[in-house]
């Protein structure tokens, strides 16, 4: 019963952590866009705030937490042990994101809108590597 809850858990925040890394560098791509509004910009600002404080940074605290609980449930395979690898590459990502969060909330980005595109890519191609160690569970 236990096992289910963290495990139920444990797939809730790394679907909300997944749509903020899928999505803040998206509202990045625009927000770097030379031609828009003080307005605009502002609403961004407001936007990419709440997005990481408020769902993404909790989301990934969570995803954590309960991924620590199960390795009792899975012991530490290769598999697992590379899946946190790329869980930890997608923690480092996070941490940029915020990175480039507060220089858009100082007005000091220095990013074209077509780094942002492509970096918007590197959460999708980890999360397909994640996947795949855990359906596949491979080196068992």
């Amino acid at each position: 019963m236990i096992f289910s809850i963290i495990k139920t858990l444990h797939i809730i925040s790394v679907i909300s952590w997944m749509a903020g890394l899928l999505y803040l560098p998206r509202i990045f791509v625009y927000h770097a866009d030379s031609e828009i509004t003080k307005e605009t910009s502002s609403t961004f600002k407001t936007m990419e705030r709440k997005l990481y404080r408020f769902i993404m940074t909790p989301a990934a605290i969570l995803t954590w937490l309960t991924g620590i609980s199960l390795i009792h449930y899975f012991g530490l395979e290769t598999w697992l042990i590379l899946k946190i690898l790329f869980v930890l590459v997608l923690s480092i990502f996070h941490f940029y994101c915020g990175k480039w969060m507060q220089l858009f909330s100082k007005d000091l980005n220095t990013k074209s809108s077509k780094f942002f595109r492509t970096y918007n890519e590197v959460p999708t191609v980890l999360m397909i590597f994640v996947v795949i160690f855990v359906v596949f569970k491979p080196f068992l």
